[in-house]
């Protein structure tokens, strides 16, 4: 098994993601894990609810780590595809 050698920092948001799984918008269930940030296969729309309780939607671009803290990414208006949640 490899060293990390970061093992015993605590991690901020401003890390690299330590974990990703996959997202499957939902307009009835939250994500397992709050994220720090998104990435998508395909461009497109995500309409999630922010840590904070907002629902906004917002323009996504397929190669790139979006920073953004959601605990729900909804079926209902969002249309990008592979949708992947980092922690």
């Amino acid at each position: 098994m490899p060293v990390d050698k970061f093992a015993g920092f605590t991690q901020s948001p401003a890390d690299p993601a330590r974990s990703i799984f996959d997202v499957n918008p939902s307009d009835t269930t939250d994500l397992p894990e709050v994220t720090n940030a998104l990435n998508v296969a395909t461009p497109g729309t995500l309409r999630v609810t922010t840590l904070e309780g907002s629902i906004t939607d917002i323009s996504v671009a397929p190669g790139y780590a979006f920073p953004v803290r959601v605990t729900r990414v909804w079926a209902t208006g969002t249309t990008a595809t592979g949708i992947r949640g980092l922690v």
